[in-house]
């Protein structure tokens, strides 16, 4: 296996040439402790210096190719990721990714930088230092985290740190006075470059919150932070509270319009069903009806039938034929009684008084007895001799 001679060194102090042939002096050959990639994730990402590398078996130089082959096959190839990692999103999930699959046997350690020099260097953060830290370790590709990483790599820190390779993206990243900060990594043949993730980033999500600032404003304030905690003026607190009851009002009238589709919708369909019904039961009764009622109904033969016998009961029987030397004989009907008044005037004692006598006002006067009649009939009835 090649390992690495003591002079081959660049001017950085990386080593950036590789002997097959083995050291002048005799080494004895150590074996190699240096922590083994996660297999199970039931814990978070230890930090570096609570499981530094204390391997003292020498680290040959790799090679890529190397690498991709699977070895030295009784160690894991060392690869680092830093950045600043604010926001943590799934754009630096996927670069970390990218990292840890870059070989078969990986073993990724991620450096972090801290508050001091990220705002110094970049900008301010939104998470403070512990908040992104702790973010790291909550990573599945995460092996092992290295807190207030450097800003630039220097030949100590990598070997501190047992460090193979070094992977980011591939785009010159100036700063602290570099047209690259990774420029020499990248010379001594460590640099593996990652992919970057588009449309998601760090200064993506804050320009995004700088744009709906008043949105995010008056979300806070409904969730009760106060207007101090937001910086906020006492004249925009009222506004975004008001502004907050009229989207309240609005949501509600909203609700309202789309109840009231909903049971529009389900008086439609009711109605059809019943449209559909009371057509049905219309046909039906307009069938009954006719056949009771029309032309040649039931109702319209029962109607003749009675006028029929209505019409023989009421007309008179016919009078019997005569026959020779015989006379129809027509019985006698039930003696008629009359009354006393009707006696008394086909006797002659009832009459009526003279149209002199009547009264003024014109109407007929009524009938009167004559009491000299009456009192001679009675005489001639009580006498014996008539």
């Amino acid at each position: 296996m090649p390992v690495l001679t003591t002079d081959a060194e660049s001017e950085t102090g990386i080593p950036k040439s590789l002997s097959n042939e083995p050291p002048s002096e005799t080494m004895e050959e150590i074996e190699h402790t240096c922590p083994q990639p996660r297999l199970t994730l039931t814990a978070p990402a230890p930090f570096a210096d609570e499981s530094s590398c204390q391997c003292r078996a020498p680290h040959e130089k790799l090679t890529i190719a190397q690498a991709r082959l699977g070895t030295p096959v009784d160690r894991p190839v060392r690869v680092y990721a830093d950045g600043i990692f604010d926001l943590f999103h799934s754009g630096h999930a996927r670069a970390l990714m990218q990292a840890k699959t870059l070989f078969p046997n990986s073993y990724l350690l991620v450096g972090v930088c801290s508050d001091d020099l990220t705002h110094k260097f970049k900008g301010f953060t939104v998470m403070n230092e512990a908040e992104r830290y702790e973010a790291l370790r909550h990573c599945r590709y995460v092996d092992e985290v290295i807190r207030d990483a450097p800003w630039t790599l220097t030949p100590e820190f990598l070997e501190k740190h047992k460090i193979d390779f070094v992977a980011h993206d591939d785009i010159p990243y100036s700063s602290a006075g570099s047209d690259d900060v990774y420029k020499h990594i990248k010379e001594a043949g460590m640099f593996v470059p990652t992919q970057r993730t588009e449309g998601i980033s760090t200064s993506d999500i804050i320009t995004r919150i700088v744009r709906d600032y008043d949105v995010y404003a008056r979300r806070n304030l409904q969730r009760g932070y106060t207007a101090k905690e937001l910086n906020v003026s006492f004249i925009n607190e009222k506004k975004y509270r008001f502004q907050n009851q009229v989207d309240k009002m609005k949501e509600k009238v909203k609700n309202v319009e789309e109840r009231s589709k909903e049971f529009v919708n389900r008086v439609e369909e009711k109605s059809h069903d019943l449209i559909q019904k009371w057509e049905e039961k219309s046909r039906e009764f307009i069938g009954n009806f006719l056949e009771l009622f029309g032309p040649d109904g039931a109702w319209k033969q029962m109607f003749q039938e009675r006028s029929s016998r209505m019409l023989q009961a009421l007309s008179p029987k016919q009078s019997p034929v005569k026959k020779e030397g015989f006379l129809s004989q027509t019985p006698k009907g039930p003696e008629i009684k009359r009354s006393p008044f009707h006696q008394l005037k086909t006797q002659g004692k009832l009459s009526y008084p003279s149209h002199t006598e009547r009264p003024i006002s014109g109407k007929p006067a009524p009938m009167c007895l004559d009491l000299r009649k009456v009192k001679e009939t009675n005489l001639k009835r009580s006498d014996p001799e008539t």
